[in-house]
């Protein structure tokens, strides 16, 4: 029944992609967060359906009359210099076959956020792809935070097979980013049953990642608490928020859950610590002798990265992780500008607010993903195609005002000047200050 349904759903959504472009981002990004197809029991289990939605969203887009721009920001720039970069340590990678296979994957991805950077232009379909993220991981975090509490956090929450987040400590690095972007819709919901439903699914999405028992995930969602606390205007709000989160757990969790969180410290008798250490030396010792790194699937026979850092440092050379942290602190910067420059304008300060929440879901990507091999999930650069977005909407609407201007004073093509010499036009009151735009 499952599998009828999705196909039902996924058939009727071509017609509305072959019409709107942009829709196919949606369902893109449905498919590749929620991954629903995983669900299913029967012949939809392992279908394509990704591929086809991709196929007919560029189809769509190649015939639509909407501009077909990238928006060339410093974030997307340098984001294009990682993929190009990728593409030439696979060259030289030293498992070839295994690496050409996990490229496609890569550059599947990449590709489709460039193509949502062209057809992501305003606030209503900004608002449509978050609200997609949000649910799409909302789902396991709703239905992992009852789990959690029926059980009493006895069994760990595991994400659905074969996707980036099928097992406990991805899925819970996937969770403590979804919190914030929850915040955010709450944010800017006027009505009441939606924002009383995301703050009970903000508490089961924070409960159920504790219950992946997920060490890098109490450590993400520690960083991710106080960012929140710290980036929230309404910081009283947030603090009953934590603290009724931080007693559902001191309530609900079993004692092996709180003796393994206790063995972080403990890192020297840890076995998993020591794989990870090994791991990080190795990734090291890779970077070191080969400039290019050892490609996509280096880390093979059993092992793992443990480490978005090492991961790409292993995989890419210190070239690829040097365009890696550039890529996240150069996102960081720019939705700090972005704050900046709408917060004090009131019909941009929903603008703002997802600049703050970006900021807070990035740190909670950069301390779980500390201890997790996740570099190439779809999440963090679906953060950077926000922030990318944001400022495109920015600039146009900086622009608006001096075309407006210049039409003012020069008229008509081939008609003599609308205003009297001497006079000039106010700027719009909304215009934003020089000394906060974004470059």
């Amino acid at each position: 029944m499952r599998d009828i349904v999705l196909a039902i759903v996924l058939l009727a959504s071509l017609p509305m992609i072959w019409k709107r472009p942009w829709f196919g981002i949606i369902v893109w990004t449905w498919l590749g967060f929620m991954n629903p197809h995983r669900m299913a029991w029967g012949f939809m289990v392992d279908q394509p359906v990704a591929l086809v939605v991709a196929l007919v969203t560029l189809v769509s887009l190649l015939r639509s009359q909407e501009p077909k721009k990238i928006p060339w920001t410093r974030e997307s720039i340098v984001l294009a210099m990682f993929v190009v970069w990728m593409t030439v340590t696979t060259i030289f990678a030293t498992f070839p076959a295994a690496a050409w296979q996990q490229w496609e994957k890569v550059a599947k991805i990449q590709l489709m956020i460039f193509v949502a950077m062209m057809l992501i232009t305003n606030r209503e379909r900004l608002n449509f792809l978050v609200w997609t993220i949000a649910l799409s991981i909302g789902f396991y975090g709703v239905k992992g935070g009852i789990f959690t509490i029926v059980n009493g956090g006895v069994h760990r929450v595991y994400g659905p097979s074969g996707t980036f987040i099928q097992d406990n400590n991805s899925m819970g690095l996937a969770l403590a980013m979804t919190v914030p972007l929850m915040y955010y819709l709450y944010q800017q919901s006027t009505r009441l049953y939606i924002r009383w439903g995301l703050i009970g699914a903000m508490l089961l999405t924070s409960i159920a990642a504790f219950g992946t028992h997920s060490r890098g995930a109490l450590l993400g969602m520690a960083a991710m608490g106080v960012m929140l606390w710290w980036k929230s205007r309404q910081k009283f709000f947030m603090a009953v928020l934590v603290a009724v989160g931080a007693s559902t757990v001191y309530l609900f969790m079993p004692q092996e859950w709180f003796d393994r969180m206790r063995s972080i410290g403990n890192y020297e008798e840890d076995w998993s610590a020591q794989g990870r250490l090994r791991a990080w030396e190795f990734a090291i010792d890779i970077a070191r002798s080969r400039i290019f790194g050892g490609g996509f699937e280096t880390f093979r026979g059993g092992t793992d990265a443990h480490s978005i850092y090492f991961e790409v440092m292993g995989e890419h050379g210190f070239v690829g992780f040097g365009l890696f942290l550039a890529l996240g602190v150069f996102t960081w910067l720019a939705a700090g500008r972005i704050r900046r420059a709408t917060e004090e304008t009131p019909d941009m300060a929903w603008m703002a607010t997802l600049a703050r929440m970006t900021q807070v879901s990035l740190v909670a990507y950069a301390i779980a993903g500390a201890f997790l091999g996740m570099a190439y999930f779809d999440y963090p650069y679906n953060l950077v195609l926000i922030v990318v977005i944001c400022r495109s909407i920015l600039a146009a609407r900086e622009a608006a005002p001096r075309a407006a201007f210049a039409t003012v004073q020069q008229g008509p093509p081939g008609a003599a000047s609308a205003m009297p010499p001497g006079r000039r036009v106010a700027q719009p009151h909304w215009r934003i200050p020089a000394q906060r735009r974004v470059p």
